[in-house]
Parts: C-alpha cells; structure tokens; sequence
C-alpha cells in the first residue's frame, strides 16, 4: 500500500524517551474490517480504493512504511486520586499524518495488546465498547462538538474475557492530538521543570503556532488561557446536548480539548441534573451537573503541573478564564436550543428555569427541545 497520498511524521517521538516506549502491535486472528470512515479518510487528505487494505493494519499484522509503534506515557488523577502507573494500556501511536490542509493527526490503534502500562489489563478491545466509540464520536462530530474520531475498526475471533466473554475488535482512533493534561502531570512529577518546558513548547509549536512568536512568558500566559477557554467550551457543549461523560479523569482531558475516551457515557433521557452514567462512580463525582466544575478542577490539575515554568499569579490569571469562557458558551447554546433570536438580562434565568422544569417533571432531554424546534414561530 502506498503512502505517497499524504506526508507522514512521527512528531511525538522528539520528545525525550520516557514519555513513551516502543512496543509492537500483538496481532489479532481471523480479522474482519467492521467499518471505514470514507468521509474522515477524505477529510485527512487520501482516497481509499480498496478498504480490506486496511484490515491487517487495524488487526496489527502489518505496519506501513514509517509506524512507530509507541505507548504513551502520563499519569494523572483519576477521581481525584493522583495515580503515577498511566500510561496506555493497549493502545498504540502509529505515526501521524498531515493532510493537504496543513491539518495533522494522531493514528492511534487501541486494542493493539499489552503495553508497559497496561498493568493488570489485557490490552485488548471488545467489539461492543468499539462499536459505541466509534458511533458516539462520529454523533459529537456531527453535532459540532470536538472529539476525537474513528477512521475504522476491525473484529476479529480472539475471545476477550470481561464479564463474559466477547469478540475482540480494534478500532483505529484519529485526532489533531493525544496529549493530555496527564502527560503534563508526568513531566512534573517525574521527570523536571526541563521537560515541563520541553513538553510546553511542543505543544505550542504543533498545535498553537500562532503563539510562536511572543515572547516566553506570553507565550504561556496565552496558552493555558486557550486551553482553559477551549476545555470550558467543551464542557458547556456536553450540557448543552446532556452528554454525561463518565470518566473525566485528567488523564482523558485532551490538551487541544477534544471529547476524549468514550469508555462509560450516556446522553440524557428523562432529565435528572444528578444522573451517573459510570457504575463505579460510587459518590458521583462526574454526574452530570458537576462536568462543569470537574472540568475546572481538572484546570486546577494541569495548571499546578505547571508551576515548575510559570508564575503562579499568571496561571492564577489563566484559570480565572474558565468560568467567564463556560458562562458565555453555555448560555449561547442554550439560547439557540430554546429559539431565542435576541439576548435579554433574563435568559440564563429561563434557561435555569427550564432546567427546573425538567428536572421537576423528568421530561425527556432531547425529545423536549426536539419538540420546541418543531413549535411555530408564530403560533
């Protein structure tokens, strides 16, 4: 197969070496392509002719010219305890490719087989999980929401136990980027300010260069504020739509603020602002009407792994971008969810108000505001 369509890197890898480990791809067996996303495959800049061409690939039999395969290596907080062991358990970083557009993305093949990190884990996928990843960032994509996306997936005969035993699949998940607030953790905790500011600018230089240019201190000052801004956002998008993530541990936090890690998830159904989607989330730290606050939280973390680089009055002033950026988003998004055309002092009191009603009466999320698209303007 020919990789003359598109230019490929492998930027992650100019990072020092503890931030991931070289491993191969365990092949699946009997592997068939489920799906490929011929629409996403356009987007990143190739023509497909013959999809099956892919099928080894996702089964980790086969590697193009230029793989690497690595694991990633981060750590982070997951609920609310910090855990040094992350890293990815079973996936793999391909490569990355960089589309006509100037446009770059991660190949990265989860459930490739035991990492490093995988510690008690088999590193494999099951086809049921696979398939919900693959449909519900293709829905927030559709729905205007960043996330990570699936070019496409396999299954394959290898049994993989869970609570029973399922069919094995991979799925070959694609973004702009697939560092996380975590790996910022790792640096910091473990390996010193110089890989702090290492890390720091090859995130700027990759995926914010219009940052380049200012001058050091600025220059961060401007990008934890963007990141703190584009996390908010996303968050006041997942309200607006009632998606429950489930897992928002600062290990599935994307640094570009992507809808990251489809593990447990849910979109509401009759209303409940307390609604847990993740069965071991025994306290319900990430029920639905606390994502805003975690989301901050989650800020919190990443900006202390920063105070080795950083003034810690600037990344006060940083952080303090969140509430404003999520108010304003939110509110804009319900506002277009309830028809308004024009702003009044009084919007986010419906908007609350509505929320209550909801709430009150357990009134189906989306069926209601489906519903009220289909009212008269001038009835």
């Amino acid at each position: 197969m020919s990789t003359n369509a598109f230019k490929v890197e492998h930027r992650y890898l100019e990072l020092p070496d503890s931030f991931y480990s070289r491993v191969m791809p365990k092949p699946l067996t009997g592997a068939q392509l489920v799906c490929y996303n011929h629409a996403l495959a356009k987007e990143m800049g190739f023509h497909v002719r013959n999809e099956e061409d892919w099928t080894n690939i996702g089964a980790g039999a086969e590697l193009l010219e230029g793989m690497d395969p690595v694991a990633m290596k981060y750590t982070g907080h997951q609920f609310g305890v910090y855990n040094p062991e992350l890293g990815d358990g079973r996936g793999l970083l391909l490569w990355e490719t960089v589309a006509p557009d100037g446009t770059r993305w991660d190949w990265h093949l989860k459930g490739a087989g035991t990492t490093p990190y995988s510690r008690f884990g088999d590193g494999r996928a099951v086809l049921r999980s696979t398939i919900r990843e693959y449909l519900c960032s293709e829905a927030m994509h559709g729905l205007g929401i960043p996330t990570t996306r699936a070019l496409f997936m396999v299954s394959a005969k290898d049994p993989v136990r869970r609570e029973s035993i399922e069919t094995a699949a991979s799925l070959m998940r694609v973004a702009q980027s697939h560092i996380r607030f975590g790996h910022f953790e790792f640096a910091t905790h473990h390996e010193g300010p110089d890989a702090v500011k290492t890390l720091l600018e090859h995130v700027i230089s990759l995926h914010f260069p219009h940052l380049i240019n200012l001058p050091e201190e600025q220059r961060h000052a401007r990008w934890l504020e963007e990141v703190v801004e584009h996390t908010a956002r996303l968050i006041a998008d997942w309200q607006a739509v009632g998606f429950c993530h489930g897992v928002m541990n600062s290990d599935n936090m994307s640094i570009i603020g992507d809808t990251f890690d489809y593990g447990p998830y849910a979109f509401l159904d009759d209303f409940d602002a307390g609604y847990i989607c993740n069965h071991t989330d025994q306290g319900g730290r990430y029920a639905y009407n606390r994502q805003p606050q975690m989301g901050f939280t989650n800020c919190q973390y990443l900006a202390s792994a920063l105070l080795p680089v950083m003034e810690e009055e600037t990344i006060r002033r940083s952080l303090s971008h969140y509430e404003s950026a999520y108010n304003e988003h939110f509110k804009h998004n319900m506002c277009g969810k309830l028809g308004l055309e024009e702003t009044d002092e009084g919007d986010l009191g419906l908007i609350m108000e509505t929320f209550s009603m909801l709430h009150e009466h357990k009134v189906d999320y989306t069926h209601f505001f489906r519903g009220l698209s289909n009212l008269s303007r001038h009835g």
